[in-house]
């Protein structure tokens, strides 16, 4: 799936987490970093290859953000799991930042 992304993302001010899916309307997964960004949200993390665990992926194409989780406070992120609000996904490589 061609621009296909995926990311989480945590609202510092509402403290509130989220998983928003892109599928067509960003070229770049950075374009739609930038935009959750301007909408003051902080981007914990960033997915073009991830395995889709809960949330299958959306197939057709659109212009539209998609909002595929969201719960008070901050996401859960284990090595390679992120969860939000009971659903989560698997990323292809483990972060030992977090």
């Amino acid at each position: 799936m061609a621009n296909y992304f995926r990311i989480t993302a945590y609202h510092p001010a509402g403290d509130f987490s989220a998983i928003f899916d892109s599928h067509g309307r960003f070229e770049e997964i950075w374009q739609f970093s930038s935009f959750l960004v301007y909408k003051n949200f902080r981007i914990l993390e960033v997915s073009e290859n991830f395995r889709d665990g809960d949330l299958p992926r959306v197939p057709e194409e659109s212009d539209k953000i998609i909002l595929r989780a969201c719960a008070k406070g901050r996401p859960v992120i284990r090595d390679n799991m992120v969860e939000v609000s009971g659903k989560r996904y698997f990323c292809m490589e483990a972060r030992k930042d977090r």
